[in-house]
């Protein structure tokens, strides 16, 4: 199974980075996730997402590190935490980890999109703190 990276850009829109690494089992967004065809960017991290848990089986730990996303993408978040959960239920192994800036003035809304991730999905998340 092949590793995805996708370097991050701010164009137009804004591209998260990717790494996926299907050795490891660990999978990070970082950056910011605004997009135009937000479902077309996101589409091989879920078939990359089925075929890791489906075959490979290994744990899977995954990283958010995402200061900004729009609604398209937070959709696709949920799709992502969907699957995770599906397969923590099946019996895989799952660590899902939210960094977030405790100094950021928006941090309070940002941690309720949070919760509300948690509570859509019944998926357990660790909220991490990083100070800039």
């Amino acid at each position: 199974m092949k590793n995805i990276y996708i370097k991050g850009s701010h164009e137009a829109y804004f591209i998260p980075t990717v790494s996926f690494n299907s050795d490891t089992g660990v999978c990070e967004l970082l950056g910011e996730s605004y997009l135009e065809e937000t479902i077309k960017f996101y589409t091989p991290l879920f078939a990359w997402i089925k075929e890791y848990t489906a075959d490979i089986k290994n744990k899977i730990h995954f990283n958010f590190k995402l200061t900004y996303f729009n609604t398209s993408s937070s959709k696709c978040i949920v799709d992502i935490f969907n699957m995770l959960k599906k397969f923590k239920d099946a019996g895989g192994s799952v660590a899902v980890y939210w960094y977030y800036d405790d100094k950021d003035e928006d941090v309070e809304e940002e941690l309720e999109e949070v919760e509300d991730f948690i509570a859509e999905t019944g998926l357990e998340i660790t909220l991490v703190p990083k100070s800039k």
